[in-house]
């Protein structure tokens, strides 16, 4: 039987490497934006300037989605934008840019610890340690968070970022559902603009209309959530995605945290207590155990390209 796995391809290497180092920056934007703006309406000018961005994608690739499968996608769109962000940036805002991206790095175990519950794939020994490892950095994390300090790591802020990638997981994982039957690139962009959708429905009841008058510096901000990291490291990960095995992918998403905790020092001025810069390594360390496993032969991608896949995070 012929490999099906694609070739070596430097400029998907490249594309990947860019999706994770642009994916380390949107809690930096974010902390800019939040000086000026409350989470939901920062929130609402991403993700409506993230679904303007996607316009010509959906010009060239939109098929509807029959009505069946409409709460799936429904589902998906309220556990995807609203729930996952919401919460993820809420944690945002009562800890540092630091240690929410340290946090997280725990994404790629705890979607293999999901998919081996809610998909049957099984987990290896590795995997196993890979959890393990991972599980003990993220308390260091939050034990070296301080109990209510307004302006640095709390254990709350913390354990909100934590609890919105059980959210991500979720959102994963019935995305990866929706795409075994549509367009990958229909069922993200029908995703984003629904959640958007109803994100705006919740921040407009609880929050008011969003303030215009901002300054320069928060516009930006605004932008590159939404351009850069919403819409384009999407399209340069899924290209990337579709020459380069999953398995070997993997890797590039560890590029994220590693990003925004260097940004968090270096231009937020942050501190990262010892147990935190442990707790850090360990996570890591986890994560890149489970992104270099050997992927097994029915799980490598195919060659046909789509701008989308089921395990690109969404940042």
């Amino acid at each position: 039987m012929p490999d099906s796995t694609p070739p070596r391809n430097g400029l998907a290497h490249a594309a990947l490497a860019a999706a994770g180092i642009i994916w380390g920056t949107p809690f930096l934007f974010a902390k800019i934006a939040l000086d000026e703006l409350p989470v939901g309406h920062m929130l609402l000018y991403r993700f409506v300037i993230g679904s303007i961005a996607f316009v010509p994608v959906a010009w060239a690739t939109w098929r509807p989605i029959p009505r069946a499968d409409w709460p799936l996608l429904t589902s998906a769109a309220v556990l995807g934008v609203p729930v996952q962000f919401l919460v993820q940036f809420e944690g945002l805002a009562r800890t540092t840019v630091s240690h929410a991206s340290l946090m997280i790095a725990a994404l790629p175990i705890l979607l293999a610890a999901g998919a081996a519950r809610f998909t049957r794939e099984r987990l290896t020994r590795q995997d196993w340690v890979s959890l393990a490892v991972a599980t003990v950095g993220a308390v260091l994390i939050g034990a070296a968070s301080g109990g209510d300090g307004e302006r640095g790591a709390t254990r709350l802020g913390d354990a909100l970022v934590f609890l919105s990638l059980l959210a991500t997981v979720a959102w994963i994982l019935i995305t990866k559902r929706l795409t075994q039957r549509h367009d990958a690139a229909v069922v993200s962009i029908a995703t984003i603009w629904l959640g958007t959708t109803l994100l705006a429905a919740w921040t407009l009841g609880a929050d008011g209309l969003p303030a215009l008058h901002l300054r320069a510096g928060t516009w930006l901000a605004l932008v590159a959530q939404g351009v850069l990291a919403t819409a384009g490291a999407t399209l340069l990960w899924n290209w990337g995605i579709t020459r380069v095995p999953a398995g070997r992918a993997g890797v590039f998403t560890n590029l994220e945290p590693i990003v925004g905790a260097t940004l968090g020092v270096t231009v937020l001025g942050e501190t990262l207590a010892a147990p935190a810069i442990v707790g850090g390594v360990l996570v890591l360390a986890g994560a890149a155990l489970v992104a270099l496993r050997p992927a097994p032969e029915a799980a490598r991608p195919s060659a046909r390209p789509t701008w989308s896949s089921p395990t690109a995070p969404a940042r």
